[in-house]
């Protein structure tokens, strides 16, 4: 069976999320997500962090709470690709979370992006598998929560783009032709999460607001790493700030 086929719009799933994580009392409602473990180690570090739950991903994956702003907001690591975020956003909608903050790095097709530039996504093309099992086929899939996101970028006075993202399952396969097809139809980053989150969050009516930052580019004659592997701790202390200060808001 094709892939744009796979979309069932069944409410009987045979094996719920419900069904292998139970629902946590007091969970905060708003829930962080990042990709770095540096991130998590300074979250760790917060004098108000306690760990209050963990999932398995090969591996055991905590989650903790912290107190920001006097709010309670859970934090997590999520893992790399569409298929695994999506999962282990499941088993998180399942203890309670309602809305969720993910952010992380991204790469460019337009090097006049600068590295460290923060990008907030309009619509993500589904260039991966999972979303198609969440919502009908389609090339794009709508980011509702855009606007809202980029109103509170605004308050903070952080400078922005928005814009079309490329979601790929294959990092090793972002092909010169890809490339510019995509850029071509208004894309100017590339990721691997962003249309299979969407389309959980959209299935399971919940928020899910996610910003990204420019890292490598693609936007050359050869591949440009630029600061990937390179961010100093006070910049990833800067990231997660905004994440906060954006999970306050929403």
């Amino acid at each position: 069976m094709s892939i744009l086929n796979s979309f069932d719009n069944e409410t009987e799933e045979i094996l719920k999320p419900s069904h292998v994580t139970e629902k946590i009392d007091n969970f905060p409602e708003v829930v962080v997500a990042t990709f770095s473990d540096k991130i998590i180690n300074l979250v760790k570090n917060m004098s108000s962090a306690v760990q209050i739950s963990d999932m398995s991903a090969g591996y055991t994956i905590p989650i903790y709470k912290i107190n920001y702003d006097g709010n309670d907001v859970a934090v997590y690591q999520t893992i790399l690709g569409g298929a695994g975020s999506a999962g282990l956003m499941e088993e998180v909608i399942a203890k309670g979370g309602k809305k969720f903050v993910f952010f992380g790095s991204c790469g460019t097709l337009d090097q006049g992006i600068a590295a460290g530039h923060f990008i907030v996504p309009v619509a993500a093309y589904r260039d991966e598998g999972t979303s198609y099992h969440y919502a009908p086929p389609a090339d794009y899939i709508e980011v509702r929560t855009a606007d809202k996101l980029a109103g509170i970028f605004q308050q903070l006075d952080i400078p922005y783009i928005k814009t079309k993202t490329w979601t790929t399952d294959a990092l090793y396969r972002e092909t010169r032709k890809n490339m510019m097809n995509r850029k071509l139809e208004g894309c100017l980053a590339v990721d691997m999460e962003c249309a299979s989150i969407m389309a959980v969050s959209q299935f399971r009516n919940v928020e899910l607001y996610q910003f990204l930052y420019a890292e490598d580019t693609l936007d050359g004659i050869e591949w440009d790493s630029r600061t990937m592997g390179k961010i100093s701790r006070s910049t990833f202390e800067k990231y997660l700030q905004i994440a906060l200060q954006v999970a306050s808001r929403v």
